[in-house]
């Protein structure tokens, strides 16, 4: 009984704070009009019906879904790599698919063209990552760490290239609010990301006691029968995969994957059979909350990464004050 309490809890969560997200923004709608609307999309008011089914509850549906990727992803990683300090991006996703945006938007002429160069770009800048940190036919979870440092500052330098060489009226401004992040231009259409990220979700989370293993190191992990190659190779996939895709709709968005899965250890503990399903579930609701403050306390949106920052930047501090600035303890 208490097991179905908890799942119904972490689904109904981000499911509420989507349907509360259709009753809030700048554009008044009176409750007896929002449930009509919801009630009957298609006989509603036109406008009505766009506010809510074509601006606020796609972009409301996206955050979750990001927001749930970043996180679990995080989680995976601080599982894997065995250090509470690291997030989604580590391997340098965000800076590949930085440069993928910035190569799409100065030379391809932006449009659908900056999700593809992104997504694309952000999968093999773990590639890179993979083979720098591969030493002597292997990669271990420093080497790997160190692998995506190199190629994080890779693409951050490619990146500053790009943006010198970029139409400073035009393509620069473009650049710059990409990074920012943001959900405001979302569509339906961008819902094909969901492909990738219910994937790479979906391989963490059938690999979620094996992260239980991987985190006691790689020889007790072998002796308790766990293939730490191809696990190590599904998480991180996986991770990777989720990662991408919510990158590439979003844009840049930090420190989602670094402080959910510690809130979540906060109220689960450490053991990812537990921990994985509530950072999906903590994730998406706190990435809808945010879009919800981003499109609402002020006339003019303020972008994600901005927010996301002032709230993780604290908490970052925090977290180097208890672990010392060391690994787990």
């Amino acid at each position: 009984m208490k097991k179905v309490l908890t799942t119904s809890i972490l689904i109904i969560c981000p499911v509420f704070f989507i349907v509360l997200s259709l009753f809030i923004g700048i554009y008044g709608i009176s409750f007896g009009d929002m449930i009509n609307t919801l009630l009957h999309p298609l006989s509603s008011d036109t406008t009505l019906s766009t506010v809510v089914w074509d601006l606020r509850f796609p972009r409301a549906v996206a955050a979750a879904f990001c927001g749930a990727a970043l996180s679990v992803s995080g989680a995976a990683f601080q599982g894997v790599f065995r250090n509470p300090l690291v997030n989604s991006g580590i391997l340098g996703v965000s800076n590949g698919a930085g440069f993928g945006a910035c190569l799409a938007i100065v030379f391809l002429g932006g449009g659908k063209m900056t999700y593809i160069s992104a997504f694309l770009f952000a999968v093999f800048a773990v590639i890179l990552a993979y083979l720098s940190g591969k030493v002597g036919g292997t990669s271990s979870v420093v080497t790997l760490i160190l692998g995506g440092t190199i190629v994080s500052s890779f693409f951050s330098a490619l990146i500053s290239i790009l943006k010198v060489i970029a139409d400073p009226y035009s393509q620069l401004p473009s650049i710059t609010f990409w990074f920012m992040g943001s959900f405001a231009s979302i569509n339906y259409s961008h819902f094909i990301a969901f492909i990738p990220i219910l994937t790479g979700i979906s391989l963490i989370y059938l690999c979620r006691w094996r992260i239980n293993a991987l985190s006691m190191g790689a020889f007790e992990a072998e002796s308790l029968g766990v293939d730490t190659r191809l696990y190590n190779f599904l998480i991180i996939g996986g991770a990777t995969l989720a990662t991408s895709a919510a990158v590439c709709i979003s844009g840049t968005i930090g420190w989602v994957g670094l402080i959910i899965p510690h809130i979540g250890r906060m109220i689960t503990g450490s053991d990812n059979r537990r921990l994985i399903p509530v950072s999906i579930s903590l994730g998406a609701s706190f990435m809808i909350i945010i879009d919800l403050l981003s499109r609402n306390l002020s006339s003019s949106e303020i972008p994600i990464g901005i927010l996301c920052s002032l709230i993780g930047a604290p908490f970052f501090v925090y977290l180097l004050k208890k672990t010392k600035g060391g690994g787990w303890k």
